[in-house]
């Protein structure tokens, strides 16, 4: 049995408890939680204190572990058109060994900083030996692209060999489509209705105005790369690009639509596109990524729209190439800077129990309850008198 005592205990599912405790047995499953003034004097002097915060391990709902090597070789404010530049100029500007190094020194500091489950955002099957070992829970989604409608049946088909090498390794994986811009109708409907059979999509979503442009007029910036890349670009709709995504996922499934649906970046999201969602999908889901959202657009998604709607808002990093770290904490730290008025308790929530929900792992992970191990997180730099997080706030696994 180990007890750890902090400045708050937040147990998520309900209120934090100042000067508290949570108790685990060896395995660290949680058995209880409460004030440390309720212990007795036997437990209280073998208990572990901690300053600032003790919470559940996060949730990062959206990442990109693959990306890893590209650590700082971005220019920023580049809007998406730019950044598809980038990406097609350096992508494979590291090679295998320094690529699969990168992302397996990422994903060690993911764990030690308190991540205890992701969704990861894989383009082939450099991340699968590294999660198979991982103390980590991935789902792995399998992200499409193809411009070519003729091309959409053996695009799939790749993904789903690289989804069966996947479950050889005993990781949970299925194909996703990528976005409205850079996929046919064809490979956007196939690509779901194959990763739907799996229960779950992750799907980039109102990431950019420019996104936005293309499909209500066919015009912007992200229009003009594509046309001057000689590339194909969706249909003009006049409608959100979230209301495109839905409309081809009716053309394929019964509605309302089921299966987890997280919808990511959500930039642009207003409310027409948030009363759709909630029309025709029957669990989404909601990922921001506010860092990354300033490193390319220097804009943040709506929250306070996005919370007067009630939404299941999830945190994610995206991936280094968007971003100069991967730290739930530090994109907490972004929220609450530039959202003032919104509850730490309520942040965290996003960061913890939503993603679990979100990856079905809600039974096992995301609040501290009696039989759950969700892991346990210091966040250090946690300011007890204001209840928010100081500039120096991180975070590290206890347990």
């Amino acid at each position: 049995m180990r007890i750890f005592t902090s400045d708050y205990i937040f147990p998520v599912v309900s209120d934090p408890v100042r000067d508290g405790y949570v108790m685990t047995d060896d395995e660290g499953y949680v058995l209880k939680t409460g004030a440390a003034r309720d212990l007795n004097p036997s437990a209280l002097s073998v208990a572990e204190y901690y300053p600032g915060a003790i919470v559940p391990g996060f949730v990062n709902a959206h990442c990109h572990i693959e990306l890893s090597h590209l650590k700082g070789a971005f220019t920023k404010g580049s809007g998406m058109a730019g950044f598809i530049d980038q990406i097609n100029a350096l992508r494979d500007s590291v090679d295998k060994d320094g690529r699969i190094d990168a992302l397996e020194t990422e994903m060690r500091n993911l764990y030690r900083q308190g991540v205890s489950a992701m969704a990861d955002i894989s383009n082939c099957d450099e991340s699968f030996d590294c999660k198979s070992r991982s103390p980590m829970y991935t789902r792995t989604f399998v992200e499409l692209f193809g411009t070519d409608p003729s091309e959409a049946d053996m695009i799939v088909e790749g993904a789903l060999e690289l989804c069966a090498k996947a479950k050889e390794m005993e990781i949970d994986a299925a194909p996703t489509p990528h976005s409205c811009y850079t996929m046919s109708p064809e490979l956007l409907r196939a690509a779901s209705a194959a990763g739907l059979k799996s229960g779950y999509l992750s799907y980039h979503s109102q990431e950019s105005g420019q996104e936005e442009e293309l499909i209500m007029s066919g015009t912007g910036a992200l229009a003009e790369n594509y046309k001057g890349r000689g590339l194909p670009t969706p249909p003009v709709t006049g409608g959100t690009a979230l209301e495109y995504f839905i409309d081809n996922l009716r053309k394929v499934m019964r509605s309302p639509i089921r299966g987890h649906i997280l919808l990511v970046h959500n930039v642009v999201i207003n409310k027409r596109s948030i009363d759709y969602a909630k029309q025709w999908l029957r669990s989404p889901y909601f990922a921001i990524c506010p860092l990354s959202n300033l490193f390319i657009h220097n804009q943040l998604p709506p929250l306070n729209l996005m919370r007067e709607e009630g939404l299941k808002i999830t945190i994610g990093t995206d991936s280094l190439s968007s971003n100069d770290q991967l730290s739930i904490v530090a994109e907490m730290k972004c929220i609450q800077d530039n959202f003032p008025d919104i509850p730490f308790a309520e942040i965290l929530r996003w960061a913890t129990v939503n993603g679990a929900e979100f990856l079905d792992k809600d039974d096992d992970l995301g609040t501290f309850e009696a039989g759950k191990k969700p892991g346990i997180v210091n966040i250090e730099g946690f300011d007890a008198a204001s209840m928010r997080l100081t500039e120096a706030a991180s975070s590290v696994r206890i347990l």
